[in-house]
Formats: C-alpha cells, structure tokens, sequence
C-alpha cells in the first residue's frame, strides 16, 4: 500500500508529514494484503492525514499562497493573514477527504493545520478503508493512548545567590524568565496553588508577552479554573479520554503531574510549601517570572492509578500551543523508544521547526527494561535522563543484633520496637502476593500494631505501603528494594520510614528469620548535604533503538529524584505539594533552564539552546568525583552530555546547529522513512549516516575498524576565537580532529571532521570520551563520545517475500581476514490462535477476555526467537500490546512491545516465557494469530547465502546474498545469516520471509 505518493523532488517539508507513520510499522514490514473491514457500525477515534504542508513548514509554492514557515530564528504566527489563509486550504483538503470518503465532516474531532496537517473523527472500519484509498490522505492510524512517565534544586542548579543565574542574568529571581511562556501538556493545573499566583503588576514584559500570546483560558465546565498573569491560559483535551467520576470536565488538575511539571519548570519563588501539615521549605520553579500555559491531556485514571491520554488529543494540545504563541513545550509524557516518529514527535517536529524547545522525559524503565529502554529518540527534542540532588535524606536502621544499615527517608525516628516481616503480617484470607507487598487492606492489626513493617518495594505505590501499615497501627516501616537497579527515594510516608537498597534489605529480612524476637530503631532524618548527582535506577537509558546506537540518547540529565512541587489536593490526601520522582520530574527542570536561555536570548533557536547547554554539561558530581549509578560510574549512556549547568549555557561560545532538512535525512539514514514512503522517496530528499547528523554529541553504534564523521560549529557570541581541540579517546581506540584549530568570527560557521580508528578495543563494548573545543575567553565546548567497535557493520534485519527469491545485504567489515556467513532456518511461524471476546484498555498478566498468553521455550543453542503479531491479520483499528514474563513469574517484566498498533514484535533469549498478548483496543471480538519462531542455528534447506566466505579488510565493504525456496505460500518464515571470522561469531542479521 502507498502511503506517500511523491511527484518528483517534493520539498522536505512535505516529508515531515509522512514521517509519522513510522511509529506504527513494526520491526518487520512482511504482512500481506490488509484484511477486509467488517462490517461493523462501530466506531473509534483515528487521526488522519493528508498530504499538504502544516503551517510551521509551509515554505511556499502553491499559487496564491504566502509561505508561513518562519525564517531562522524567529517563531512561527499562526494568527497571520497567511497563515490563517492557509489553514483555511487545510481545512478543505480535510473536509474533501472526509465527502470523498462518505463522512459527515460534522464528525470531525479536531481539525490540526500548525504542526501537523489532518484531522481527528471517530470512524467506523468501512470508513476507514475509503479514507485510506483516497490519494490525499497519507496516513489513517487509531488514536493510541500515552500516560504519564524541588526544595533544593533551584540551590543545587546555582540559580540562587548572588552569583547565581537568576541574579547574574536578570538581576534577581522576580526578572528570571521574562518575556517566556512555558507550555505544559500534561493532566491539568491546580491554578489556586500559589505556585501560579499572579504576578506582581504592571509586568515590564507584558508587551512581550501581548504581541507572541494568541491563546485562550477555557475555564471549563466542572470546577472551572481563573487565569491570571502567571498562568495565562488554560485548555482541556478529551475526545479520547474516559473521563471519569473523580475527574474534572476542565483544565483543572486531579492527578497533581500537571501541577508538578508546571510549577518545577515556571512556577512562583520563595512559595512556603507544607506536606502532611509540616512546613518543609520554600519552593521556586526554574523560571519564576515566565509565563504558563497548560493544556491537559492527561486523565486519571483510577484503576491504574496513573494519568493517560490520547495521541488525538496530545496533537491537538501540541497544535494549539505552538498556535497559541507558547516559547518552550514540556512533555513528560511516555514515548516509542523504537521509532524517532510517532503523531506526537512529528508534530513536535514540526514545533522545533517553528522555534519551539521541547524538553521531553526520557522514560522510567531503567530498572526494568535497563538496557535501550531510553524514550523519545528525536534529534529535534531534547531527551531528560533523571539524577539526584544534594538535599540531606539519610536515615539509618539500627537492628536488635547492633547491625546498622543506612538508607533515605523523611521525618522523625522511630523505635526501638518489635520488627516484623509484612510477609507473616497478613490477615486471614487475604492475597499473600498483596501481603508481602504491603497492600492497603492486607495486613492484620492484631499482627501489626505497635511494630515496625518491613515490606518490600514494588506493585503498589511506595507511599502505600506506609500508609497499609499505619492502617493497621504499625509505627514505622523499612521499604526494602528488590533488585540492585531500583533508586532509593525519601517519599513523604504516613508513618515514619527508611527506604534500603536491595542488599540491606535482604540482610533485614534474613535478621528477622533468624531472630525470635527482632527489633529496630529508625533514625531520624540528617539534613546534611549529600553526594549529587547520582543516576536515578529508574532513568531509562541507552543505546537508542532508533538509530542502532548512532544517536546518543538521553541528551542530558537533571534533578528527577525527590522533587518537591505543586500538586492536586484531590489527589493527594489534601496535600498541595508533595514529593515526587521520576523523568517527569527532570524533564521541567530542563524546560525551565530553556526558558531562562530563551528569556535572555530570544533570537536563540531551540537547536542552539539545546547545544548550550549540553556543550556545558557536566559529568562530575559536587564532590569532583565522576557521576555514579547502580553499577559504578556512570557513562553517556545514562546521562547524555552530563548534568545541567545553567550557568555556563548563557555563554557556550559555539553550538551544532541542525536544521528540518537534516532531521529528516537523518530519519531516511536510519532507514525508517523507508517504511512508509516509496524508494525513491529518500533519494529526492537525501539520506546521511545518523552518526553525520550536526550533533552535540558524537555516537557510533558499530564502528567499523574506523569511521569519520563530520561536525560544524556556530560562534553565537559577540567575538572572533581561535578555538583548539582537547580529545579524551574512549578506552581501545584513537581519535584525530581535523582541523586541530579552528578560527570562528562571530556568527560564522567552521567545519571540521572526526575520525575514530579502533585499536584494541572489544567487539561489541561501548567506550566513552570526549571532545572539547577550547580558546582564550574561557569556553569549553565539549561533546561526548560514545563508539561500540563491531567486527562487522551488517543490516540487523532483512525482509523478504515469495516462495522464492533473494535478497543482497550490504556489509563493512572491521578487521582484516576472512567473512564466512552461514545460515539458521528459514523456520515456520508457530501459529496460536488468539480468541479475544473484546478490548480493554487496562493490562494484567493473567489470562481473560482481554488477554491471552502463549507459553514459548527458548532452547539453548537458539541462533533467534521471536513472538510478533501483525496488521494484516486483524482488522483495521485493531491495537494490540505484548508482555513477556518469565514462564510461570508474573513479578518480572522481561520485555514489551506496545505500540499503536496490532504490528508487535519481541526478540527472546534462551529461557521459558510466558508472552501476554493484551487487546487494548478493537471494535468488538477479535481472533489474532500469534506468531512463535524459536530458529535453531543449522539451515533447514530453504536459505542460503552467497558468498559463504569472502575476503575481509579493515573498514572494507562487503555483500551477501541471501536466496529462499520451496517456501508455502501465505507462511511467515524467520532465518538468520550468521556471520563469522572463520573462528568466532561476528555478527548476524535476521531475515524475514513472508511466503
């Protein structure tokens, strides 16, 4: 099926649309012809869109139209004649399409034109399917549902003090932000909290701020919200959310995530903050003189306990911002951590475009998924890892036997009492699972009263335990962590309390078996400054998916860990602040710096913004001593270029600027484009290798023996410089600069290439360094370096179709000898038959009408295995996810996929797995094949490879071709080529035939 029907050279900007289909592809594109649509009355939201430029990137071209896509530097105006005649056009092309198809243009949800052109309409299947037959739609996919992902941090930021940010740049903390309006798309806002008071009138930059401000306060329907000079908008998104009974049919926030973000990235300074009817301090946003907008698209959700929204909506709240005028977006809203495009990323892209920074969290995953869990992968947004600041936390246990363990907390002491383990303190009856797990409800007062709990961390939230122990009369409760990659985290709880890592836990929980009558004391909390920053567990992390590694994400990390901040008393037991952690936490802190960047520096593109500050970061933490997380020192994969300092990023001296065009050869280098658009797609636009892309930091996912890459740099200050490379080579390799020097005039650019040549390094193994440009004024540019040697650069997956064929792999090698390759397979998918009686958007790992699960052993010796489900065999709108789980182990999530989809792929390692398959959304009963492949390492007869053995040079290129027969028709086959010295694996790739 053609998704994009190019004519000739489009313009780039065409592109930016059609990119973000690529979300919803899944890791093989072999599916066959898309099922017919029943025939079916019902219906769901979908976003469609068609083939004309958004107003951010209209560059002209159609007769009788002005362009609209701002020049460099400047901000997108919505609100122009042009602009307005434009989106004017838009809006014909979407209602063409919807008569064209059928449809009641009235059905429309949203009609999107700024940065992304389309619409949103709850369609039936047979709707659908005409719409995607029509020659202006490019891309028809069903709305997916995303859900969410500071007491000292102004201090530990060097915003306070008199030389500090806020005083050095603007003369004080009540200029700081000036002139800036913060967009934040979350659950809503709290607006009486006085985080969001109105300022101090007349505002000397209300001309500012009248001239860029297009946006409205909907006050909304259900406790409606007042606006003021602080938060000067407000708007609500819900044609894809189930709003509750709890919820409020306005901007208003329940959740308390929304307020959080806001009032951490913008909110007012010095606001006494009180938890639990204690005063704990004073709170400041980041940039307490900027502006807020909100714009809730998040709605809690009960069940889960968490807040979620729709893409339709997400959208439409992204559209609407950049419309509405606002400088900065924050996002702490989950993302693909497969794809650099989903709706949501292009239409951030094309917010980048108009002049937007966009400060997106990196995901909470690290102490799951860990390796490659990092989210939102764009090169147009910054990535926000999450790390610790130095507010004083430690709390120490004192057990009877003298033993004592120190870990973090809140509040007074405890003890000395009676210690007992939650797992023998359940009442009768209840779910011994919950028990141990200190669920509320679950645990027995005769039991408990006047003891201390230990209970163990995870399924419930961790303030929850706490509160299910003081439910039940304990006094005081020790949380012990479960795996060594889990953060510790000094939660306000509602008994006094001490949080362990998991090797203190365990030596707790061995005491109170061995002891008959274990005790403990809790300390009460020391205030004293701590060891910061220190990598949150939880911080998803690198390589990026997307990009295999050529990309580094995350960009930079900032405070995630502990933050005090606004949030929803209807959430939050009355609280109007409280202690949260997370990347959503991290992700404002960064927003807020941009803001401050922004108020300084209007003219600053989101590009430079974002380089100044990840050319300035820092890898050390306030003891001198490299930054640390779960497993040592910490490396860029955890943290990007390093943590923030705000200071140095008002002066970077030169930043790597990039442009539309180059993000969109970047996502044609990494092949995903290639998914949606014909093959001569990418060749009109260009393509580079992702590791050329003009990048703060400098990544190579599979350095061939020796690789160059190209970067240039900006001068953005007022004076000519004569800048000189400093390198650090990362461990087994060397790196040469040329040039050495580089003479940059203000304003001007210089070009200079890096070449990367391995040594000794280990096939396979990351190694870190850096490269800094410094001169005479005291700049220090630095980037870091991230390189992986790889005996053999090969595609990691190869598709193919028909019972018979061929297709031919290009390779480079890294070492000088011989290339062997043989096969694995071609073997047959394993089929079950998945009988889903109907959807639900809520997952767990047990089987129902919902969910199915599929039992796959994975031998050792296996060369792949794999469970993956498809588009084609389902009907349209159909979205399914995958959860894998050791066989038998509902407590630990081994892997995910959960795209917008029914196209889901995992990959499985040596073991017995229990694979979940939840339908999550659908118009009715559902039957879906899920395909098993378990693909020994020896060939089946069907595959071979040609060459078997060639001759191999040190960065020398290479072919294999590999040829399928004798396959069925109509059957999905999995093989793998393996690649060899003639002594050891050196790589492999993965082919998928669709017979």
């Amino acid at each position: 099926m053609r998704l994009v029907r190019p004519a000739g050279r489009r313009p780039a900007s065409m592109a930016f649309a059609a990119v973000a289909a690529a979300a919803l592809v899944a890791a093989s594109v072999a599916g066959g012809a898309q099922a017919a649509p029943p025939a079916s009355t019902a219906t769901a939201l979908y976003l469609v869109q068609t083939v004309s430029e958004p107003v951010a990137n209209y560059a002209g071209g159609v007769s009788g139209y002005a362009a609209t896509r701002p020049a460099a530097g400047e901000r997108v105006d919505a609100h122009s004649a042009a602009s307005k005649k434009w989106r004017d056009r838009l809006r014909g092309e979407h209602d063409a399409a919807l008569r064209g198809a059928r449809v009641d243009t009235a059905k429309k949800s949203y009609d999107y034109g700024v940065t992304f052109n389309g619409f949103s309409a709850r369609l039936t299947a047979a709707e659908v399917a005409r719409l995607r037959a029509d020659s202006g739609v490019l891309r028809v996919w069903k709305s997916e549902q995303l859900t969410a992902d500071t007491i000292t941090t102004r201090d530990f930021l060097g915003l306070t003090g008199s030389g500090g940010v806020w005083s050095k740049q603007f003369g004080g903390d009540s200029h700081a932000g000036e002139g800036v309006i913060v967009g934040i798309i979350d659950s809503g806002i709290w607006a009486e909290n006085p985080s969001f008071a109105a300022l101090p009138s007349p505002r000397p930059d209300q001309r500012v701020i009248n001239k860029k401000w297009k946006g409205v306060c909907d006050a909304g329907v259900e406790q409606p919200i007042a606006c003021n000079n602080k938060l000067i908008g407000a708007r609500y998104f819900h044609d894809d959310a189930n709003v509750n009974d709890a919820e409020f049919l306005s901007p208003r926030d329940y959740n308390g995530h929304g307020s959080h973000t806001a009032s951490t990235s913008a909110g007012n300074s010095g606001v006494t903050a009180s938890i639990n009817g204690g005063v704990v301090g004073t709170v400041s946003g980041v940039a307490p003189a900027a502006r807020i907008a909100a714009y809730k698209v998040l709605w809690h959700n009960p069940v889960a306990g968490n807040s979620s929204g729709g893409t339709a909506d997400i959208v439409a709240a992204i559209d609407a911002a950049v419309a509405d005028g606002v400088d900065v977006i924050n996002y702490s809203i989950s993302g693909s951590s497969q794809y650099v495009v989903d709706p949501a990323e292009i239409a951030f892209l094309n917010a980048a475009a108009a002049g937007v920074f966009v400060s997106a969290s990196a995901g909470n995953s690290g102490d799951t998924i860990g390796v490659s869990s990092v989210a939102h992968n764009s090169p147009w947004l910054t990535t926000v890892a999450a790390s610790t600041h130095d507010r004083g936390n430690t709390k120490t246990v004192t057990l009877g036997n003298g033993a004592t363990y120190t870990g973090v907390g809140v509040g007074v002491a405890a003890g000395p009492a009676t210690l007992i383990d939650s797992t023998n303190a359940g009442l009768a009856g209840a779910d011994q699972n919950l028990v141990n797990l200190c669920y509320l409800g679950t645990l027995d007062p005769a039991k408990v009263t006047g003891k201390i709990v230990l209970c163990d961390r995870g399924g419930n939230a961790r303030v929850e335990k706490s509160a299910a122990v003081a439910q039940a009369g304990g006094i005081g409760m020790i949380q012990a962590n479960t795996s060594a990659a889990q953060s510790l985290n000094a939660d306000f709880h509602s008994v006094p309390s001490i949080h362990l890592d998991a090797a203190s836990g365990a030596a707790v929980t061995a005491y109170v078996a061995s002891d008959a009558n274990p005790t403990a004391s809790i300390s009460a909390v020391s205030t004293d400054p701590v060891r910061a920053p220190a990598m949150a567990g939880f911080s998803s992390y690198g390589p990026a998916l997307a990009g295999n590694g050529d990309l580094l994400k995350p960009d930079i990390t900032g405070p995630g860990v502990d933050v005090i901040a606004a949030v929803s008393p209807a959430a939050s037991g009355g609280n109007h602040f409280n202690s949260l952690s997370g990347t959503s936490m991290s992700a404002p802190h960064i927003a807020g710096v941009a803001a401050l960047i922004k108020s300084k520096n209007p003219k600053w593109s989101p590009m430079w913004i974002k380089s100044a500050m990840m050319t300035t970061a820092t890898t050390k933490d306030n003891t001198g001593a490299p930054i640390q997380w779960s497993q040592g020192d910490a490396t860029p994969l955890n943290y990007g270029s390093g943590h923030v300092v705000p200071g140095s990023a008002f002066d970077p001296g030169l930043v790597y600027d990039s442009t539309p065009e180059q993000w969109l050869q970047y996502a044609c280098g990494i092949g995903q484009l290639q998914l949606i658009t014909e093959p001569e797609f990418c060749a009109s636009v260009g393509s580079i290798d992702p590791s050329d892309l003009n990048y703060p930091s400098i990544a190579v996912g599979d350095v061939p023996g020796a690789q160059t890459v190209t970067r240039r740099v900006t001068n953005i200050s007022k004076n000519s410089s004569v800048y000189t490379a400093q390198v650090k080579a990362p461990a087994g390799f060397t790196v040469k600069v040329e040039p050495k020097t580089l003479t940059v005039p203000p304003g001007k650019s210089k070009t200079f290439k890096v070449t990367i040549t391995r040594t000794t390094a280990a096939a396979g193994t990351w190694a870190f360094g850096s490269l800094t440009w410094s001169d005479l004024r005291n700049h220090k540019v630095t980037s870091p370096i991230a390189v992986r040697y790889s005996a053999l650069a090969a595609p990691v997956e190869a598709t193919g179709t028909g019972t018979s064929g061929s297709t031919t792999l290009s390779l480079r090698t890294g070492y000088a000898g011989t290339l062997t390759t043989a096969v694995g397979g071609l073997t047959a998918a394993s089929v079950s038959n998945l009988a889903f009686a109907g959807p639900n958007p809520t997952f767990t790992p047990m089987e129902s009408d919902s969910v199915k699960k599929v039992t796959v052993t994975v031998p050792a010796g296996t060369a792949v295995a794999r469970f993956s489900t498809f588009d084609a065999d389902v009907p349209m709108g159909t979205d399914v996810d995958v959860f894998v789980y050791p066989a038998g182990n509902t407590s630990s999530q081994v892997a995910s996929s959960t795209g917008g989809t029914a196209q889901e792929s995992v990959t499985l390692t040596e073991g017995s797995y229990d694979v979940y398959v939840h339908l999550f959304a659908a118009s009715g009963a559902v039957t879906m094949p899920g395909n098993a492949w378990v693909v020994p390492n020896t060939a089946a007869g069907n595959l071979t490879a040609t060459p078997a053995t060639q001759t191999a040079a040190v960065n020398g290129p290479a072919t294999v071709t590999a040829t399928w027969t004798g396959l069925t028709a109509g059957v999905r086959y999995l093989g793998v080529l393996a690649y060899g010295n003639g002594s050891s694996p050196v790589g492999q790739t993965v082919l998928s035939v669709n017979g």
